[in-house]
């Protein structure tokens, strides 16, 4: 694999820039009976992209300075991931509102945004507030596919 490129002053537009096309913000949920609301909410960010070119994945890492690579087996690429809050809410957040999206991902970005805000302030513990979170969520990555209904979903909450 090449050496990753050097952070210079213009990285943070090329990431965003990349990100706006190959990247993803998603709101995922997991049933877990033995939390409080029955549901677990994952706020996630990350980017794909084939081992060859994995070096720009290196680079979102060493430039946020957070998140994992892994490999995913089904398509044989690899994904570079951030799932913590805290990381979400200090790095990667920070870094679009600074180096902003220019396609209409940015959509789904503010509305990312407003969900990792309200899992920092803990409203996703909260029924009326995961209720929130659910509608927001439904409303990103139109496209996406999602292994719940919102209706599976809303029907799990305690």
């Amino acid at each position: 694999m090449p050496n990753t490129p050097a952070l210079d002053e213009n990285i943070g537009y090329y990431l965003s820039g990349y990100a706006d096309g190959e990247g993803s913000f998603c709101i995922s949920f997991s049933p877990r009976p033995k939390i409080r609301t029955s549901l677990e909410v994952r706020p996630s960010f990350s980017v794909s992209q084939n081992y060859d070119r994995q070096e720009v994945l290196q680079t979102f890492k060493r430039y946020l300075g957070c998140g994992t690579i892994r490999r995913n087996p089904s398509d044989r690429t690899y994904k570079y991931e951030v799932r913590s809050i805290k990381d979400l809410q200090e790095k990667v957040i920070p870094h679009f509102l600074k180096y902003p999206l220019l396609s209409s991902k940015v959509k789904d970005f503010e509305k990312f945004t407003r969900v990792c805000n309200l899992v920092h302030q803990g409203a996703h513990l909260k029924k009326e507030e995961l209720n929130k979170i659910l509608e927001i969520s439904f409303q990103m990555n139109g496209l996406g596919a999602r292994r719940y209904t919102r209706e599976q979903l809303l029907s799990l909450i305690k």
